[in-house]
């Protein structure tokens, strides 16, 4: 008699032990799939809680935008690489600066020359894509490239700077 009691205990311990087995396995696998989608969807999610903050607090969030400095040897090749840049949808705006003076160190010596600034608005997200087109364009073996992020700013122009670049 108590070998039956025994058997149905077994047997239940042993069906429990499978609906754990695949309640867990259930789990570990919504939780795989959570993990790869918000990886794999990071840009837009960020976007989409910058715009969320923006809306709801009225303010800026620090370091979503970017603004780069990118050297031109002269006004055309800063226009042609400008309008590239522009038609990538890359940046919101770009002010070519007219020509500067500049000094720098090239192999061991004081050079100076004169160039044009680009200042490039861009988001953050998109700065390595500004500087792997440049430098797969730019004249220069070297071009610089140094990008600020924006600390705060006019939030209109912010919420168009977002308009104007689409999410990664």
């Amino acid at each position: 008699m108590t070998f039956l009691p025994t058997i149905r205990m077994e047997w239940l311990l042993q069906r429990c032990h499978k609906e754990v087995n695949s309640a867990f396995r259930f789990v570990l696998l919504l939780s795989c799939l959570v993990l790869v989608l918000s990886v794999s969807m990071y840009p837009g999610l960020w976007s989409i809680g910058v715009q969320l903050h923006s809306f709801f607090t009225g303010s800026y969030v620090p370091g979503h935008h970017s603004v780069l400095l990118i050297n031109s040897p002269n006004e055309q090749t800063a226009k042609d690489i400008s309008r590239a840049i522009m038609e990538r949808r890359l940046a919101a705006s770009i002010n070519i600066l007219s020509r500067t003076s500049t000094m720098y160190y090239w192999r061991g010596e004081i050079q100076e020359a004169s160039e044009i600034l680009m200042l490039v608005k861009t988001k953050t997200s998109r700065i390595q894509q500004v500087t792997d087109y440049v430098r797969s364009v730019h004249p220069y073996a070297n071009p610089e490239v140094l990008s600020f992020p924006v600390e705060d700013g006019s939030l209109a122009y912010m919420k168009w700077m977002d308009e104007a670049i689409p999410d990664d």
